[in-house]
């Protein structure tokens, strides 16, 4: 495969954060935006995704949902989704 170059313009602090977090993941930034331009050629398609960042709530809910399942205290199986709206309308 032949390289070629592509040169664009963004604001110095993108860069900046764009290079902190490929170093991060350990991949080099060209190797990701290669990635995302190789994405884009084949599919003639576009995709964003944002994750939500964690906060200290998210985090604590999650611990407790995580120690009910420890202790067994789940809902179900159900059997039929009425059984299961059955026992979300008592709760």
């Amino acid at each position: 495969m032949k390289a070629a170059t592509v040169n664009f313009k963004t604001d110095v602090q993108t860069k900046q954060k764009a290079q902190s977090v490929a170093s991060k993941l350990g991949i080099p930034l060209s190797n990701l935006l290669n990635a995302y331009l190789y994405e884009l050629a084949e599919t003639g398609s576009v995709h964003f995704a944002v994750a939500e960042p964690m906060t200290e709530k998210m985090e604590a809910l999650i611990a407790e949902a995580e120690e009910d399942i420890k202790v067994g205290n789940v809902s179900g199986p159900f059997e039929t989704l009425e059984e299961m709206f059955e026992h979300l309308d008592s709760i």
